[in-house]
Formats: C-alpha cells, sequence, structure tokens
C-alpha cells in the first residue's frame, strides 16, 4: 500500500548511543540485540475502522521514535507496519454503516494517512494490507499442517499449541489469564472440537455473505495472527530486532506470532516492545466501548498536530495513562514557548549551546526513550538559554517537532 510522505530529517552532528530498551520478552532493559549495523522493527498496524484514536497514535509515536533514536545512533533502520483490512470487526462495521467493507477500509487507509503525516510520523518502509497478502499466508498454513502443527476443524484450521514452545513463558501469562484474555481478545476458547481452548484460528473458511479467496487451503481467509507473522518475514526477514505493539497485544496475538514462526522453523523477532495503554474518561481508550478521542477530531477542532504530538512525548511509552480535558491545553501552551524561543535564534550566531541540548536529548532518549524527560530538558533550554540552529534542528530530528 502506499505510505504517507516522509520529510528528510535535519542532518545532526556525530552520533548518539544505541538505545537501551525494555524487553518485554525478558522484562529488562537492555541493548537490543543487534544484526551489526542493522535494526528492523514490525509494528501492529490497525484494523481499518475508527482510525486513528490518540491510543494508536501513542503507539506509532513511539516506534518513531525508536527509529530516529537508532538512525542517530548509526544503524540503517528497516520498518515494516500491516494493516488488518480483513476481519470480524471491519466486516461487521461495514454492515453496521452499510457500506462496502473495501471502502470503509480505503477510506480508513486514507484518513490514517493523514492523521500519521500531520502529527510527523516517519512512515514505514513497507505498509502491507493483508489482503495482499492471502496466498503466502494460505501456504504458511499449508506448512504449519503437513509438519503437525496446525489441524483442520470443519473448513477451518487451527494451530496446536502443542507444538509452541513454553506456551505463555514470553508474555508472562498463565493459563487462567490466557483463557481469560484469548475470550476477550478475539479467540475462541469454548468452540467444540478444539484440541486446546487456547488454539487460535489460522484460517477461516469460506462463510455465506463473507469475503473468501481460493488458495491452496480451499477458498477462505487468514486468521489474525499468522498474517503478521507471514508480513513481517516477507518484508523483514527472521528473525528481525523487534515487533512492537499496543501492551493489549501481548497475548494473544505477539505470543502467537512467535509461536506460528517457532512452529515454521524460524525465530520472529528479537525483542517484544509493549506500549502503555491510553485512558479515557476513566476506561482504557477502545473502540468497543466507544470512548474514543480521534486524532482527526482534534484536527477538525483547530488542535495544532504537534501540540497533539508533544502530549503524546510528555508520557513515557512504556506508561499507561489517562487523555484529560487539560491534556491538550499544557501541550499547545509549551509548544507555543518553545516556538516563541525559536523565533529569536540567529542563524549567524556562533553560540553553541545547542551542543548541550543535544547531548541531553542523546543521553535521555538512549535510556529506554524517557521522552519525558527530552521535553524537561527542551523546557529547561527555553527557559534559560539562547537558542541556536544545533537545538532547533536536534528538536526536529530527534523529538519530531518542528519548531521553524
Amino acid at each position: 500500500m502506499q505510505t504517507w510522505p516522509s520529510v528528510p530529517l535535519p542532518d545532526i552532528p556525530g552520533h548518539g548511543s544505541r538505545p537501551r530498551i525494555f524487553d518485554d520478552g525478558n522484562q529488562s532493559i537492555g541493548e537490543l540485540p543487534s544484526h551489526g549495523d542493522r535494526a528492523a522493527l514490525y509494528s501492529c498496524g490497525i484494523t481499518p475502522y475508527d482510525a486513528t484514536h490518540i491510543g494508536h497514535a501513542f503507539t506509532y509515536l513511539a516506534g518513531d521514535t525508536l527509529t530516529r533514536v537508532w538512525r542517530d545512533a548509526g544503524l540503517a533502520v528497516s520498518t515494516a507496519m500491516n494493516s488488518t483490512d480483513i476481519d470480524d470487526p471491519l466486516l461487521e462495521r461495514a454492515a453496521r454503516d452499510g457500506v462496502d467493507w473495501r471502502e470503509l477500509a480505503d477510506s480508513q487507509h486514507e484518513l490514517f494517512r493523514e492523521d500519521m503525516s500531520a502529527l510527523n510520523i516517519l512512515p514505514p518502509d513497507e505498509w502491507v494490507a493483508v489482503t495482499d497478502r492471502i496466498e503466502p499466508a494460505a501456504a504458511a498454513v499449508q506448512s504449519l499442517l503437513e509438519n503437525g502443527s496446525a489441524y483442520r476443524l470443519e473448513d477451518d484450521v487451527y494451530f496446536d499449541v502443542r507444538a509452541a514452545e513454553r506456551l505463555g513463558e514470553r508474555s508472562q501469562t498463565d493459563r487462567a489469564a490466557m483463557l481469560e484474555q484469548s475470550a476477550e481478545r478475539g479467540g475462541d476458547p469454548d468452540r467444540e472440537g478444539k484440541r486446546d481452548p487456547l488454539d487460535p484460528l489460522l484460517w477461516r473458511g469460506k462463510r455465506d455473505g463473507e469475503p473468501s479467496w481460493d488458495t491452496v487451503l480451499g477458498e477462505g481467509r487468514p486468521g489474525w495472527h499468522i498474517e503478521c507473522t507471514v508480513i513481517a518475514r516477507d518484508t523483514l526477514g527472521l528473525p528481525f530486532t523487534a515487533t512492537l505493539g499496543g501492551v493489549d497485544l501481548k497475548f494473544p496475538h505477539q505470543e502467537m506470532q512467535a509461536q506460528h514462526a517457532h512452529a515454521l522453523g524460524q525465530n520472529f523477532s528479537d525483542a517484544r516492545l509493549c506500549v502503555g495503554e491510553v485512558a479515557y474518561d476513566g476506561a482504557k481508550m477502545s473502540k468497543s466501548l466507544g470512548n474514543l478521542v480521534k486524532v482527526s477530531e482534534l484536527r477538525r477542532q483547530g488542535a495544532d498536530p504537534l501540540a497533539i504530538r508533544l502530549a503524546l512525548l510528555s508520557h513515557h511509552w512504556r506508561d499507561s495513562w489517562e487523555w484529560m480535558p487539560d491534556t491538550l491545553d499544557e501541550a499547545t501552551q509549551r509548544l507555543d514557548r518553545w516556538r516563541e524561543w525559536a523565533s529569536t535564534v540567529n542563524p549567524e550566531d556562533t553560540y553553541t549551546d545547542g551542543d548541550t541540548l543535544l547531548d541531553w536529548l542523546r543521553l535521555t532518549l538512549a535510556d529506554d526513550l524517557n521522552t519525558p524527560a527530552a521535553v524537561q530538558a527542551v523546557d529547561q533550554a527555553v527557559a534559560g538559554h539562547r537558542p541556536d540552529a544545533l537545538a532547533i534542528d536536534a528538536i526536529d530530528a530527534l523529538l519530531g517537532i518542528r519548531l521553524t
């Protein structure tokens, strides 16, 4: 699929340190395993309806920040993202609204592009729709059937969790929690005939009134987890550095992505990054609850997209927090102060305090992408120092906030 426009990052001198990141897979902070001078990030993308709410934006901002810091450290970075443009919730929403599911997906993809571009989120190198990877997904499921890691149930195919490697260990989830979360997050633990209630769907056979594709498995469409396994494999190669998604994807989605790859004979990602949840009106922001704050609606109301970005940067990527009525007001006031400060820069000035700010930004962001501390570093510079071109460029390159 077409991504959104990419704006070149300013050149800033030298390189920062490779960041130390919290890996949810081993519950520790450290430098992520390297593949020489290369790093690769796979982000679990949207299901294209109700895009783009603040929870989405917070997740993709975390990936954007990591990409910027990796590049500043001198790494060659590859990024990929999927779009689950065929799934039950999308079909249900299209039916509810009386529109074709393809038209709904296309319109939401365009809105997502506009929101991400406005927020200055770096586009992925590859943004792949599931509907463009039906055949490879079916071939992967066929391989799992052939090696005994999957089985047919009527017209469907399920992954046999007996083929899993230490099920639940990657996500630190015990069986009781896995059963509960599977039921809440797209699974069907109560379906009769499954070998284990936790077995996830790999292939959904043709149903009347639903879209399907004719493949080596027969007619149908892929399940949720296998699509990401295949798209990540085909875009980044396995294994790659890190997979990123909201903490609510920890189980079953991130767990099963990795388990499917293992059953196919490869490791998935070296690390797993789980971004905190954003709440609104006292509950996690979610499509099912309908308590969404949408980027596009804020923009229509006159919000500066960079103020929205700055509001998100003021929270640590792993923290769960609540969007409050004054969240945007505070960020807008901060952005106004920064811009007023930047407007006094003299291009001919040889003052070099920007070196100090650049060092502080690199130091804080290398420490588990500590964007709140980086924002505070800029606040201190704004309060007590004259701006120079280097400082302005550092804020742009590392925090994605253009001030001039």
